[in-house]
């Protein structure tokens, strides 16, 4: 320890390589950021999922992928699984090139259809809580609410690089007019206030979350949020389960569905109940499109 910093050498070190990666991890977001966009967005997103379907499985996640798609689908034979998994990098990859072009992508109305009508007659003018899952594009989730005319509020996972968050935030943040907030114990309060008042909030609902639930998906214990859940149930309010499918010729489907929130008066139950209902409907979705998902992530106990 030095009587200038006060900190072990040890944690300066790290501290220190933490800058250095943080640095590098921006310099290449910028310079594929720059890149990206010099390329017509179609063409970039084809070149960078085939890019991603050659180089994926390298990465040490196809892995990763490949045991949880065993997991899924203890009948498919290795080879079928590895074509899936490398299937799914292509997507992942167009997901990339296209959530760098956001801006662009979305402002092209001929790349979109919707089914949502039906969930905007349903829900009214009162609030909703509305969950989605990391398949087609995600990234787009969003203009099914705008189509119907709300104004949802988003919440997302900060980066732990400063930067490269306050890039990707400046081409998410137009789709969500009621704001982009960072999960946090200030963002529950604004969610659940904002909801209670007739508002919309949208979120990813598929990711791992130890301190959640232990739930059945594919068959296998997995973990879940219970989060979306149970803001439902103590708004009061309708939870919509939204979907992004990937079409032919670079386009997208975005359909909606109300899935029913129990009432039994006890929420912490409701919640759960709510939560294995809108995973059990992911997992059809899944089963339906299962290159359109992201394998990599870490879900299963």
């Amino acid at each position: 320890m030095t009587a200038q910093s006060g900190r072990p050498l040890a944690a300066r070190l790290r501290s220190f390589g933490l800058t250095v990666r943080h640095a590098a991890e921006w310099l290449m977001l910028r310079a594929c950021f720059a890149l990206v966009r010099v390329i017509p967005e179609r063409a970039m997103g084809r070149a960078m999922g085939r890019a991603w379907r050659f180089f994926g499985p390298m990465n040490k996640r196809h892995r990763r992928a490949m045991d949880n798609l065993a997991r899924a689908f203890p009948e498919m034979g290795e080879a079928e699984r590895d074509t899936l998994a490398r299937r799914m990098w292509e997507n992942l990859g167009r997901v990339a090139a296209e959530t760098l072009q956001l801006d662009r992508v979305t402002q092209d109305p001929s790349r979109f259809e919707f089914d949502v009508s039906e969930v905007g007659n349903l829900v009214g003018n009162g609030g909703a809580v509305v969950v989605s899952m990391h398949a087609g594009n995600w990234e787009v989730t969003t203009l099914g609410a705008l189509e119907l005319g709300w104004s949802p509020i988003g919440v997302y996972k900060a980066l732990s690089n400063a930067r490269s968050d306050t890039l990707l935030h400046s081409l998410r943040a137009p789709l969500y007019p009621g704001g982009l907030l960072p999960k946090g114990h200030e963002t529950a309060r604004r969610v659940l206030s904002t909801v209670r008042r007739g508002g919309r909030v949208a979120m990813l609902a598929d990711l791992r979350d130890p301190r959640g639930a232990v739930i059945p998906f594919f068959g296998h214990d997995a973990y879940a949020t219970t989060y979306p859940a149970m803001v439902a149930c103590a708004a009061g309010v309708p939870l919509v389960a939204a979907r992004v499918l990937r079409l032919p010729d670079d386009r997208f489907r975005i359909s909606a569905v109300i899935v029913d929130v129990p009432r039994t008066g006890d929420r912490k139950a409701d919640a759960l109940a709510l939560t294995q209902a809108y995973h059990g409907l992911f997992e059809q979705w899944i089963r339906a499109a299962p290159d359109q998902w992201m394998w990599i992530m870490r879900k299963w106990v």
